[in-house]
């Protein structure tokens, strides 16, 4: 009964998915408020009707009800209750159905968030993101309905996927929808805009709190993800360029980029038709991810489909959206003003070259994911684009968009003067040359690139830095005035600089790995030792042991410090999952300080021996708290009143006029 009434709920929700997408804008082309009305409780019912099917699925999910063909799938009895539960996603089907409940919350909290828009653009958005919802739900009930029943109903199921059954999965997919999908309502508030004819500082204003919001949690979806594939997969690698880690990034470089230009046009009234079109292109490469991981157009560890129907529905989509929205930015485009005029050196000046060098980042991303599909669909040769492409043409991009970072905050709006703000930055300068050079010394004399990835880092951090002290006032005023300064900054500077200061530990972290671990490529029996970046592991030798689904060999060895003492174990296994018959490879990670220690098994050998392929990785860890401290800079600019105040409320503006009277 719980099914089937899932199932109801989300019919329900297509219903009033219609209901939202075509009332609210009737009533804002006709200005009738009582039909505009209808948009937030048609927002609020929708959302509620597919949190009620999500329910419903997560019942069936953790009850094992395997008359279910979803859970019959990827579930089985003895799957420990975590993997249950957050199994609800690791299929294609359930994970639509997440998708659909993060865009219908999406317009939920802009139905509750968004009282201080003007009626008519609240109405025409909410509309828009019922069009998303209803393209996006009917899709679910006709090729992927995760309600489809079985008679008569299997005894056990198939499991999930054995790379699946990770904590990695409670956490990346959500996070990434999160950002995927949010970007939703920067697409709704730029269609809304040009069906409306209005885009100006106030628009900017309202549409960055959700693009902020949206990039947050994309760019802990992506960390996430590359962290999950790191220890999961026992490769020992944090990105590959694989097609579908790229659908993720993509939208997060033309997110950047948007976030960037809606700050000028908040600011300055300029880069209007640029700031809509990334509105437009960046959801429209969240549409291009969807479709890559659910079409069957290429084989990945990530694709979820191979089902050519649920391609056809999701391209459909796909044309619909990105096609309609470029029509229509096409005619509403010649007659939006520029807005105000900058010098080219100046902080506009700046962000426009950062969306430029942004732009064409993800424009380069995106040629090397689709070229071997289109290759292949022309000829039908199948090629294949790898990271020797990627790091050709994308790192070049990305240097002097590195280098330019710091200038931008410190510049003035409209004329800057480019020697002031070098001046300036001649301590950061300092600091990194210094990074070099010490990298160069004290590390590896040979690795000129690797410390010249040092002290690009380096630059990032103390540029966010001197930013921060600059804007307290030192080093002209004593400290304790500074220290002033800096607790009445508004928390959106603060934001910036964390955000600035984490991508260059990202940055350091990716070079030091990159150019400076340490690699070893052993067969060992036990009692055997072997030396990898200064620390020495010794086998122990294989256990068996018996999981609540699966069996496995595990490695269990010593590590040992340049001096010879104990620092403690490391384990490693190779695991069979009994029902899938599906082997995994679960690395063992050991860290000290900044670095990891990184063990993956092989195969046996006839000797008796087994395989064993280690690293030594200094400062890894540094990818990955980049973006958290990334992610860390958005929320605190989140937090900025001045960001979350769109417009001021009715109330307090009529009160403040009759006081002014």
């Amino acid at each position: 009964m719980t099914v089937e009434l899932g199932h109801f709920a989300l019919v329900l929700a297509l219903a009033l998915s219609l209901v939202q997408a075509a009332v609210p804008l009737v009533g804002a082309r006709m200005e009738h408020p009582r039909l505009m009305a209808v948009a937030e409780p048609a927002a609020l019912t929708a959302f509620a009707l597919v949190a009620l099917a999500f329910a419903a699925l997560t019942a069936a999910h953790v009850t094992s009800d395997f008359s279910v063909v979803n859970v019959w799938e990827n579930s089985h009895s003895l799957k420990p209750m975590l993997y249950k539960f957050t199994g609800v996603w690791g299929s294609h089907e359930g994970s639509m159905l997440l998708w659909v409940l993060i865009l219908t919350l999406f317009g939920a909290l802009v139905a509750v968030g968004g009282r201080n828009l003007p009626q008519r653009l609240r109405a025409t958005v909410l509309a828009v993101q019922g069009m998303i919802g209803v393209a996006f739900t009917l899709f679910i009930l006709t090729t992927s309905n995760p309600f489809a029943r079985l008679d008569p109903a299997p005894i056990e199921g198939r499991d999930l996927n054995p790379v699946l059954q990770d904590i990695g999965l409670a956490v990346h997919p959500p996070l990434l929808y999160l950002g995927y999908v949010g970007f939703s309502i920067s697409f709704a508030f730029a269609i809304a805009a040009l069906i409306d004819g209005r885009i100006d500082a106030a628009w900017a204003r309202w549409v960055r709190p959700w693009t902020l919001l949206a990039w947050v949690f994309l760019t802990g979806g992506i960390a996430m993800g590359s962290y999950w594939a790191y220890y999961e997969l026992g490769w020992g690698g944090f990105w590959f360029w694989d097609p579908v880690e790229n659908a993720s990034f993509m939208p997060w470089l033309a997110g950047t980029a948007l976030l960037h230009s809606a700050i000028v046009m908040e600011k300055r009234a300029a880069l209007k038709i640029w700031t809509v079109l990334l509105a437009i292109l960046t959801f429209s490469l969240s549409l291009l991810g969807t479709f890559l991981v659910r079409s069957g157009v290429l084989t990945s560890v990530h694709a979820f489909a191979t089902d050519p129907t649920r391609g056809v529905f999701i391209l459909a989509i796909l044309t619909f959206f990105i096609g309609g929205a470029l029509v229509l930015f096409a005619l509403r485009a010649p007659s939006l003003a520029a807005g105000g005029l900058f010098q080219p050196v100046s902080r506009e000046g700046a962000l426009v070259l950062n969306n430029l060098f942004l732009s064409t980042a993800a424009a380069t991303v995106l040629v090397g994911t689709l070229y071997p599909l289109v290759v292949e669909a022309v000829g039908g040769d199948r090629i294949s684009v790898g990271a020797p492409f990627f790091n050709l043409t994308f790192v070049p991009l990305m240097v002097p968009l590195l280098l330019i970072v710091p200038f931008g905050p410190l510049l003035a709006w409209k004329r800057g003067d480019l020697y002031a703000v070098a001046q300036r930055l001649l301590a950061a300068f300092g600091g990194a040359i210094a990074v070099t050079l010490l990298a160069l010394v004290f590390i590896d004399r040979s690795a000129a690139f690797a410390a010249l990835g040092f002290g690009l880092a380096a630059w990032l951090v103390f540029g966010a830095l001197t930013d921060l002290a600059l804007k307290s006032g030192l080093p002209g005023v004593p400290l304790a005035t500074a220290a002033r300064r800096l607790a009445g900054l508004p928390r959106s500077v603060y934001g910036t600089a964390l955000a600035h200061a984490g991508l260059g530990l990202t940055v350091l972290g990716i070079v030091s790995v990159t150019a400076l671990e340490a690699e070893r490529f052993v067969t060992m029996k036990p009692g055997d030792t072997a030396e990898v970046g200064g620390y020495t592991l010794r086998f122990e030798g294989l256990q068996p042991r018996q999981g609540p689904n699966f069996v496995e060999d595990r490695a269990t060895f010593v590590v040992a410090g340049r001096g010879g003492e104990a620092l403690g174990t490391v384990m490693a296994a190779k695991r069979m999952y009994t029902t899938r018959q599906m082997p995994t490879t679960e690395s063992g990670i050991r860290t000290f300080g900044l670095g990891q220690l990184y063990v993956s098994l092989g195969d046996l050998t006839e000797g008796g021996g087994i395989v064993v392929r280690a690293w030594w990785k200094p400062l890894v860890t540094l990818i990955w708290g980049g973006a958290l401290v990334m992610m860390a800079g958005g929320a605190l600019s989140l937090a900025d009143r001045r960001l979350r105040v769109g417009a001021p409320a009715p109330r307090r503006k009529a009160a403040r006029q009759e006081a002014a009277a």
